[in-house]
């Protein structure tokens, strides 16, 4: 079976990653990758033996940084079936031109607003919406993490309502620009933040209100979710329907913390400390009231990555049955 032939348009904290994953599929390939400048990424990429492009007015600082370039964003396009677009938020709509031109497919990242593809994309929640389509969006971080739980929830007992407090990262590790260091923020200070309309775009009917603060971390979010449940249930089932989902971790054994977390996640050997899962600490999951509380973590970096192959899967149509799309994915990746 030929491979379906992927570029990644931004070679950064997602691309990289992304990149990463591709090349543990059977049945996809990375043909290039774009970079803008060439710093260190830049140089891995090359290590790595992939063909780098960059904007045309890019090629000549790349040359002269002794960086062979392939050719440009637009050469990198028509060569490939689909492109994944990572390139910084907002930059994804300058782009779309560039693909429909190649008649390429493009994914995008959550960073983007969900009309530029018309559909947002969570493996669990609506992988169907996304077959053979051109342009698909995957869903941020923090879409992501609240999607893959309130999904299984809502299938099995109804979420009347859910009510989430974002504990958000103020930057990446590597984001050397940003802070705050010595404050929490409110952010955004209007609420409910757009977390919640963001998961609407995955789960529509979804009755879901958000607020976020940023804190002086680098690390994960942690999420404090309250949700109201249309059927009677307890600890256990909901315990239950989390142990059947292969993307939520949980995390105890004396984990009280998201440095700890970071830490297993090495000790797992995964790249670069990745931990693809929700982890959701069991200790933590309360019914009070005839409500469902508990904390989950999510890892800004990297839990989007395992979306974005299954993204790749459907709107290619490799695999239309999202469980099928999803076992793949985790076992080539290890998860």
């Amino acid at each position: 079976m030929a491979k379906i032939k992927v570029a990644i348009n931004g070679y950064g904290t997602i691309g990289k990653r992304v990149a990463d994953a591709v090349m543990l599929q059977k049945d996809m390939e990375i043909i290039g990758v774009s970079k803008t400048r060439p710093n260190f990424e830049t140089q891995m990429a090359v290590e790595k033996g992939f063909d780098v492009y960059t904007p045309a007015e890019k090629i000549s600082g790349m040359e002269k940084a002794g960086i062979e370039v392939a050719g440009n964003i637009e050469d990198m396009a028509a060569n490939a079936d689909v492109v994944v677009d990572c390139t910084p938020g907002g930059l994804g709509k300058s782009n779309k031109a560039i693909y429909e031109k190649a008649g390429t497919k493009a994914i995008w990242q959550g960073g983007e607003d969900h009309d530029l593809a018309g559909c947002s994309f969570n493996a669990a929640s609506n992988y169907t919406e996304a077959l053979g389509r051109d342009f698909v969006r995957v869903v941020s971080c923090n879409t992501t993490g609240l999607c893959r739980v309130l999904t299984p929830l809502d299938k099995e007992f109804g979420v009347k309502k859910a009510r989430v407090t974002l504990m958000r990262r103020a930057a990446d590790p590597n984001d050397v620009k940003k802070g705050p260091i010595n404050a929490i923020v409110p952010n955004p200070i209007r609420l409910p933040s757009h977390h919640g309309p963001d998961v609407k775009t995955v789960i529509p009917h979804m009755d879901i209100a958000t607020t976020a603060v940023k804190l002086p971390t680098t690390l994960m979010h942690l999420h404090t979710l309250n949700i109201e449940l249309e059927k009677d249930s307890n600890v256990e089932d909901v315990k239950d329907i989390f142990e059947q989902q292969s993307r939520v971790r949980f995390v105890g054994q004396g984990i009280t913390s998201t440095a700890e977390i970071m830490e297993l996640a090495k000790d797992l050997g995964r790249p670069r400390g990745d931990m693809w899962e929700n982890c959701v600490w069991d200790e933590s999951i309360t019914m009070y009231e005839g409500e469902l509380y508990f904390f989950q973590a999510i890892h800004q970096e990297s839990d989007v990555i395992p979306e974005n192959i299954d993204a790749i899967r459907a709107i290619t149509e490799l695999e239309n049955d999202p469980l099928k799309s999803i076992a793949m994915t985790n076992k080539n990746m290890g998860i």
